[in-house]
């Protein structure tokens, strides 16, 4: 029996050596960002607080309630956005580490998933930025009480938007996760496509989990979701299921 550990001819060690140096890489990439954008790091907050300010009523602001808040919430921003900048170059060194333990078939499958799936997360925070917060915001600050005057602290508001936009970029994954589970056998296109009207209510209970709780920001985020289903079952109709390598074993 042959060690796993040495199975692709190197020791463990060097793996460990490896995955070091490609996660160094990424943070290094990360931190040239960040150094990029921090002089920026006011004006991106006011950037990505203006759907919020523009649904204002006229003469209120945003507020900070903490002592360093002022400072933070930029901080916390720039941060946020270096790693979302930077996803290509990580997602590039974690393929460049898990590449030479794969088939050729894999390998041809992996790529194109890899690529469309860093698009489609910045295709679904997108989305949340130029459409559903401004119709969210909107609804919110129309519904507000009278003599309530609507002044959002920055933090707060920047944990919120931060949520959304993880929300809605891991949602418009799932043309991604339809297409490995296709894949890799554990469902077929047609036990999906019978499942359709599960899926459906499964869309709008994933919008209710993880967006406000609003009718508004959850039907933004469920329909989107049952359309990107639709599309996913395209693009799994047309990739064929790899025979795994036992079975390759078994009919040379």
């Amino acid at each position: 029996m042959t060690d796993a550990s040495t199975d692709t001819g190197q020791p463990l060690i060097a793996h460990l050596l490896e995955l070091r140096n490609r996660l160094l890489k990424a943070m290094v990439a990360i931190f040239i960002v960040f150094l990029c954008l921090f002089y920026f790091s006011r004006e991106l907050y006011t950037l990505v607080a203006k759907p919020l300010m523009d649904a204002m009523p006229e003469g209120t602001n945003m507020i900070a309630t903490g002592v360093a808040s002022p400072f933070l919430a930029p901080f916390k921003l720039t941060l946020y956005l270096s790693v979302f900048v930077a996803m290509p170059f990580i997602l590039h060194q974690a393929w460049a580490f898990v590449a030479p333990g794969l088939y050729k078939h894999e390998k041809k499958l992996a790529i194109p998933l890899l690529a469309s799936s860093v698009l489609l997360f910045y295709a679904g925070a997108a989305f949340a930025y130029f459409v559903v917060f401004p119709l969210m915001f909107q609804f919110f600050t129309a519904i507000a009480p009278e003599g309530v005057a609507v002044t959002t602290d920055i933090s707060s508001y920047l944990d919120f938007v931060l949520a959304l936009f993880l929300a809605f970029g891991l949602a418009f994954e799932l043309p991604i996760a339809i297409v490995l589970l296709v894949s890799t056998g554990a469902v077929t296109v047609a036990k999906l496509s019978g499942a359709r009207a599960y899926v459906v209510v499964g869309c709008f209970v994933v919008g209710m989990l993880l967006t406000p709780p609003d009718v508004i920001s959850q039907t933004l985020l469920a329909l989107p979701m049952w359309f990107l289903f639709e599309m996913g079952l395209l693009a799994a109709r047309l990739v064929k299921r790899k025979p795994t390598p036992e079975n390759e074993a078994t009919q040379d």
